[in-house]
């Protein structure tokens, strides 16, 4: 109930482990199977937002679907997407950190310029850092979609010394963990809802991010571990190199 019906046997038996129950996967299975109890399934959401027909440059892919980060603020993976309401489309963009799958940035309107993406990225840097400093050399990836190219955003991106990547032309794969995400925020949250406002539909996709994704849902790449714990982990790991200094 707590995860809306949302688990199967694996992630409660993460979380019956972080709350100290003693007990293993095929047991948590076995029981879930004689109680009719069933993680449901997620439908499938295909939303194509990206213009890639444009004149602008478009950056290199850096990544090659190398979905992996050894440190927060290494690599950022960001994408667009949208949410119906009784208004017309929320447009929403999200900045999401590889290293701990977190939602570090986000930002949604009635429209999807480039503007919307600097929001996003700009909501990120406010909030991973007190200096520009710590971003130079950060890749940010993402489709290679006219908002993503144009020049306002490359030139946001510039400013903090980041570097641009960007997929593929047409392969959803080149940025599979944003596109993941997505999938999680409509299949496991949104799906269901009728909003009538964007407003509503704003507050709901905060609630997500803030409320629950970060704080409260297990990460099987975590080794089901929520994206904060992640986070924290690393902070409070002794660097080897420090002590030796």
């Amino acid at each position: 109930e707590e995860h809306r019906h949302r688990y199967g046997a694996p992630r409660i038996h993460a979380q019956l482990a972080r709350e100290g129950v003693a007990c293993n996967v095929k047991t948590v299975a076995s029981d879930m199977t004689a109680m009719g109890l069933f993680a449901l399934q997620n439908k499938a959401f295909r939303v194509t937002t990206t213009d890639s027909n444009h004149g602008y440059p478009v950056a290199p892919n850096r990544l090659n679907r190398d979905f992996t980060a050894d440190a927060p603020n290494r690599v950022w993976v960001t994408d667009l997407t949208y949410v119906p309401t009784g208004e017309g489309w929320l447009h929403l963009v999200t900045v999401v950190d590889l290293f701990s799958r977190k939602g570090v940035g986000s930002a949604s309107a009635d429209h999807m310029r480039a503007a919307l993406c600097v929001e996003a990225l700009n909501q990120a840097v406010r909030r991973r850092g007190v200096s520009k400093d710590i971003f130079k050399g950060l890749i940010l990836h993402s489709d290679r979609g006219v908002q993503y190219a144009a020049d306002r955003c490359r030139g946001a991106c510039e400013s903090y010394g980041i570097l641009q990547s960007m997929s593929g032309k047409g392969d959803c794969y080149d940025n599979a963990v944003a596109e993941s995400f997505f999938g999680t925020l409509k299949g496991e949250h949104l799906d269901g809802f009728k909003f009538r406002t964007r407003e509503e539909a704003k507050l709901e996709v905060f609630n997500f991010i803030e409320g629950y994704y970060n704080p409260r849902r297990l990460h099987s790449t975590l080794g089901y571990e929520t994206p904060d714990a992640f986070e924290q982990a690393h902070h409070n790991t002794p660097n080897p190199t420090a002590n030796a200094a």
